[in-house]
């Protein structure tokens, strides 16, 4: 079973962190940690086990995915594209979209909140 835990603990001004290591992964799960939350948008870590996967949603919001490490695999209108480290993907506001971890990984979620394009 697929267990979601979430830290919510964000980013002292001033502060350089080195961002992979700000998460770590749990067995079996998809930890996540808000780094801000606004109401322009938010910026979340998260850290997937492998075999984790977020089930297909939409979001209002455009969202960039910018994996940390390892491989995720994000399908986006039923199109799967695998993401490397250092690598990004936009997931367009009211998309069907889907995270899978076909081995473990760790990304940046930057939603981006506002006016469409």
């Amino acid at each position: 079973m697929t267990s979601f835990t979430s830290k919510a603990s964000g980013i002292e001004p001033r502060v350089v962190c080195d961002i992979a290591d700000m998460i770590a992964h749990n067995d079996n799960a998809i930890v996540s940690r808000t780094l801000m939350n606004k109401t322009s948008g938010s910026v979340t870590l998260f850290a997937f086990d492998e075999g984790q996967r977020l089930s297909e949603h939409t979001s209002p919001f455009d969202a960039l995915v910018h994996v940390l490490e390892g491989t995720a695999q994000v399908t986006i209108g039923g199109e799967a594209k695998d993401v490397a480290a250092g690598q990004v993907v936009l997931m367009p506001a009211n998309v069907p979209h889907a995270v899978s971890a076909p081995q473990s990984f760790k990304m940046l979620l930057i939603m981006l909140k506002g006016d469409a394009e």
